[in-house]
């Protein structure tokens, strides 16, 4: 199993995952021509996917659907309340192509099991996945005000964390944000701050060699480097030591990463 952070961040969301048999992607929320050319940059193209997951309505997380999904006869899978949430925002899409993926359940397609759980946005019925194969899994969280214990579960032991580290508290309370945008990002439904991120993922993490990549970073309330460093602090001040068996790695959505190996 392999995948490559296309894009993460309020600009637009997709990632690419593959097994030796499939190929999907995780959103799309870009331009169907962007998301075509970060598929280029990793060697791959959108003749290759197999299906797109999508976890949300927001525009950074649907904005290319409807063009790939005609141009290229993608199959599309999201939750029914989502479904209805994005009609009239993803244009047509015909019936052949558009698949149900309920919360808390679990496709199959080859080796490769992919599971949905809820997450807290404010979104119709916002939910991630994590996607394991044979023994290795990896966990998508990113759009949650918080982490709950579900969650968690959902997502304890992964290999891979692709985990949102959204914004700094200082920064955004002393930001340009007006105070209702604050108050929405702070809240329950909003997103996860890099002191969240980290005390969550201190209790997720299991003691093996385990890549994390802080994602859906804020480009006005937060920095990489003090993204990185506010979850490496936490970590060892739970006793995982960042760098021996925890790599964190952070992205953006000026950046692609490279294709991972889980």
């Amino acid at each position: 199993m392999r995948f490559s952070i296309l894009a993460s961040g309020s600009t637009g969301n997709s990632l690419y995952i593959e097994t030796d048999e499939h190929a999907f992607l995780v959103d799309a929320g870009m331009s169907g021509k962007k998301i075509e050319g970060l598929l280029a940059s990793i060697g791959r193209s959108m003749q290759q996917i197999d299906g797109i997951f999508v976890t949300h309505e927001h525009s950074d997380h649907i904005k290319g659907i409807g063009v790939l999904a005609r141009k290229y006869k993608t199959p599309i899978y999201a939750n029914a309340k989502t479904w209805q949430a994005m009609d009239g925002l993803v244009g047509e899409i015909p019936i052949d192509q558009r698949f149900h993926f309920d919360m808390e359940t679990v496709k199959t397609f080859g080796s490769l099991d992919i599971q949905s759980f809820a997450v807290s946005h404010d979104a119709a019925d916002p939910m991630f996945y994590t996607f394991n194969e044979g023994n290795r899994k990896l966990a998508i969280i990113t759009d949650t005000g918080y982490v709950s214990d579900r969650m968690k579960g959902h997502i304890q032991g992964a290999d891979s964390f692709v985990f949102e580290s959204n914004h700094d508290v200082s920064m955004l309370q002393m930001g340009r944000y007006p105070w209702s945008i604050k108050r929405r990002i702070l809240s329950d439904v909003g997103h996860v701050s890099n002191e969240d991120a980290a005390v969550a993922m201190s209790e997720v993490v299991a003691q093996k060699d385990t890549q994390i990549y802080l994602a859906h970073l804020s480009l006005d309330n937060n920095m990489k480097d003090l993204a990185r460093m506010s979850v490496a602090q936490t970590l060892e001040d739970c006793g995982i030591r960042a760098g021996e068996f925890v790599h964190l790695h952070d992205t953006d959505a000026s950046e692609s990463t490279e294709l991972v190996l889980v």
